[in-house]
């Protein structure tokens, strides 16, 4: 069963890939690809003339939620700094409640990846540095299997931040090195509970009673964080307003393109990646180890800011962590003016994936155990509902005049 749920997951990932190009094609060469007919034609002459505002809107919601990814991040790397500095059981505590606040803005920027931009950019994108899953434990750190396993505690091995990203992803796409999920599981620990988190002791990052890697543990913990913040400076950069950036260049390009981009990382994310690779391979597994984040116990938070990332590029609104708002011209008002049947659909459907997220009970792992029945159909309904996202989200796609190829 693991095997074929690797395979699986394989698959999907290609799949997207596949679609998300696909689509970026279409939308960028319509009237070739789509076929000459004048009704083609009609339809993107048709395009709404706010189409640009919508872009704008996205690219100043896109800024701003990076930016708060960074603040957070910072925030968290200030945290765990004071943790090394002095190691207990409160400034762990405090170290973890900055993970889990860190990770709030950043599940929201997901929506942004798929097309090629910043963030998965196939020459120099950060994203399987920042938040590449699923993790090997024994590839970092020692295991309740295997104490001597992973980089920390094999001396010959550098820890630094060149060394630590070529060692992510080598040899195998679950060595993950760096990223939010590595800092999670150096602070958490393996998740050994059914009903819990893991439960790694302050005792691990000191030198007099640690395992004897404890000064190469806390360089790992450090490395890692300063990287995350590192990684997210290079996004907010790309996105900021008024620079010779990738923002500048995705404002100049044609209306069909630029929304063909976005519409791409909305339909990819709720139906492949969160439907598909978080949810319904953990479903089919029923295993913890298929969670996203599976250390901490937050994976239900995942999917909630996942979905509440594809309703603010909807709805054309981001709120901010200090509760400023940024809010413009939304896709939605695009849609509507060319059907206002399918806004409507299309805005009833994320809000019921969003609701279905928020009914999900905790822990995640325990909602896919394959003994819990009434689990398994609350993500099961959130999968179909996810689905039926990303079919209208095509539609839309299709409405505004644009090629979409085929999602199986």
């Amino acid at each position: 069963m693991k095997q074929q749920n690797k395979a699986s997951r394989n698959y999907r990932r290609a799949s997207a890939k596949v679609l998300s190009r696909a689509l970026i094609v279409a939308a960028g060469l319509g009237a070739t690809l789509a076929c000459s007919s004048e009704s083609d034609t009609e339809a993107e002459a048709a395009l709404p003339a706010e189409s640009s505002e919508a872009i704008r809107t996205y690219g100043e919601i896109v800024h701003a939620s990076y930016a708060d990814s960074l603040d957070a991040a910072k925030d968290m790397d200030a945290a765990i700094e004071s943790f090394l500095d002095d190691p207990s059981e409160d400034t762990l505590a405090a170290a973890k409640r900055s993970w889990l606040t860190a990770r709030e803005p950043y599940l929201q920027t997901e929506v942004y990846r798929f097309y090629d931009g910043p963030i998965d950019n196939p020459d120099d994108g950060p994203e399987g540095m920042i938040n590449a899953w699923p993790l090997d434990e024994a590839y970092i750190d020692y295991t309740l299997d295997d104490p001597s396993s992973g980089i920390i505690n094999d001396p010959d091995v550098e820890i630094s931040a060149e060394s630590l990203m070529s060692l992510n992803e080598q040899g195998g796409e679950k060595n993950i090195a760096t990223g939010f999920h590595a800092i999670e599981f150096l602070l958490w620990g393996q998740d050994q509970s059914d009903d819990g988190p893991g439960n790694r002791s302050y005792t691990d990052y000191v030198v007099a009673d640690g395992d004897g890697h404890a000064e190469r543990r806390a360089l790992y913990l450090r490395t890692v964080s300063g990287l995350l913040v590192e990684h997210l400076q290079g996004l907010v950069d790309e996105w900021k307003d008024g620079e010779d950036n990738y923002r500048a260049d995705f404002e100049k390009l044609e209306p069909k393109l630029a929304l063909g981009r976005i519409f791409t990382g909305m339909i990819n994310l709720s139906g492949f990646e969160t439907g598909g690779e978080r949810l319904q391979a953990a479903l089919d597994s029923g295993s913890q180890e298929d969670e996203h984040s599976c250390f901490s116990d937050n994976t239900h938070r995942d999917m909630i800011q996942d979905i509440q990332g594809i309703l603010n590029v909807w709805q054309g609104r981001y709120v901010r962590a200090d509760r400023d708002e940024v809010e413009g011209v939304s896709l939605e008002s695009i849609v509507r003016e060319v059907d206002a049947a399918l806004a409507d659909e299309i805005d009833d459907q994320i809000h019921e994936s969003l609701d279905l997220a928020n009914d999900l009970e905790t822990p995640f792992d325990q909602e896919i155990a394959p003994e819990n029945e009434a689990g398994n159909e609350r993500v099961s309904k959130l999968v179909t509902s996810l689905h039926k996202v990303d079919g209208a989200l095509e539609e839309a796609f299709d409405k505004l005049g644009l090629e979409v190829m085929n999602m199986e």
